[in-house]
């Protein structure tokens, strides 16, 4: 997977890629699609949602710039596969999920792999997670209509935000943001919505 759909589109960071060859996305999937695992594709995870194609993780990834020490925010756990990638990447990974079942599950799937620099909290992404902020990396793998503001007040001055920003089932582009709120168009997109649910952070 790293050679060819990788290595060979863009991914250049050496430390994402050996966290993309180090992770079994295969552990992340239902087992009627692990025969899928490795295609460069989106696969149902259910609750209508989907764990994203290894090159749009890693191209988000990479997109954060992660040198090790950062504390990040990952809205939208899914499946916990990005939150894994980030956890090889950085000191500290806070992810948000609405859907208490995949949060559950997804938990269980970090435990075992033994990310003890994870956690997995319930909550509604929009408002971000303030009990462990500032963060110096967001990753928000679902689309939102628009830019959250309460995930840039909860990053630090230099850090970095990206986000799907577009309507669900339309035109929707990767943005990368600053803290500032300039943002610069990386790629077109197509990711499930950012669900609203639980307040996030207590």
């Amino acid at each position: 997977m790293v050679d060819e759909q990788l290595r060979g589109r863009g991914i250049t960071d050496a430390r994402v890629l050996q966290a993309m060859a180090e992770i079994p996305r295969e552990d992340f999937v239902p087992d009627d699609l692990k025969r899928a695992a490795y295609e460069d594709s989106a696969l149902s995870i259910g609750h209508g949602q989907t764990i994203s194609q290894p090159l749009v993780v890693a191209s988000m990834t990479q997109a954060l710039a992660l040198s090790g020490d950062e504390n990040v925010l990952e809205i939208g756990t899914g499946s916990g596969y990005q939150a894994a990638i980030l956890a090889r990447l950085c000191r500290h990974v806070v992810t948000v999920e609405v859907v208490p079942q995949l949060a559950e599950a997804a938990a269980a799937r970090l435990r075992r792999l033994g990310l003890a620099n994870l956690e997995v909290a319930v909550g509604d992404g929009w408002n971000g997670w303030p009990p462990a902020a500032p963060y110096e990396g967001v990753l928000v793998a679902c689309a939102a209509p628009a830019l959250p503001a309460p995930l840039l007040e909860q990053m630090t001055p230099a850090g970095r935000l990206v986000i799907p920003i577009g309507p669900e089932g339309g035109d929707q582009v990767l943005q990368l943001v600053r803290k500032d709120g300039r943002a610069s168009d990386l790629f077109p997109v197509r990711f499930v919505p950012l669900r609203r649910g639980r307040s996030g952070g207590g």
